[in-house]
């Protein structure tokens, strides 16, 4: 989402009745507007650590932007197929499947997501290394919800 399309929903949203509204993105982007004395707050977050947080004032036209970090084209997400809870492990005393720097091929198992008390074992999409775990062990996730990125 760009300048142009943000200023259209704020200027959509000063038009209107409604006071605060927050979309969700399929692709995990999140922006989150709220009337407040003449003033709008945006806020835009994308999943797994790379963040981008603007305030604009409606009437001075002041932008802050904070820890903009642009996403890297080359890394692929492997994404939660279920709800349920993540686990790193196949049981508590063992290590992690898979950690950060690891290589991994077409098919490795990664993780294991519990639902309905039946554990699945999550397969690698892709072969590559493992660069960004986005869940922590035990952390209940939903359909979609990224849990690694591999370059």
């Amino acid at each position: 989402m760009n300048y142009e399309e943000i200023k259209r929903l704020m200027d959509d949203m000063g038009k209107s009745e409604i006071n605060e509204l927050e979309i969700e993105f399929p692709e995990g982007m999140k922006v989150k507007l709220k009337k407040n004395n003449n003033q709008k707050q945006i806020q835009t977050d994308t999943i797994c650590g790379f963040q981008q947080n603007n305030q604009i004032e409606k009437n001075n036209a002041i932008i802050k932007d904070e820890s903009i970090e642009k996403t890297n084209e080359d890394l692929k997400t492997i994404t939660s197929p279920m709800v349920g809870t993540f686990y790193e492990a196949s049981s508590p005393k063992q290590p992690p499947i898979v950690k950060v720097g690891d290589k991994v091929k077409k098919g490795d198992v990664l993780c294991i997501i519990e639902a309905m008390k039946l554990m699945n074992e999550i397969e690698s999409e892709f072969d590559g290394e493992i660069v960004e775990i986005c869940v922590r062990n035990e952390e209940i996730v939903d359909f979609g919800k990224p849990l690694f990125k591999i370059k």
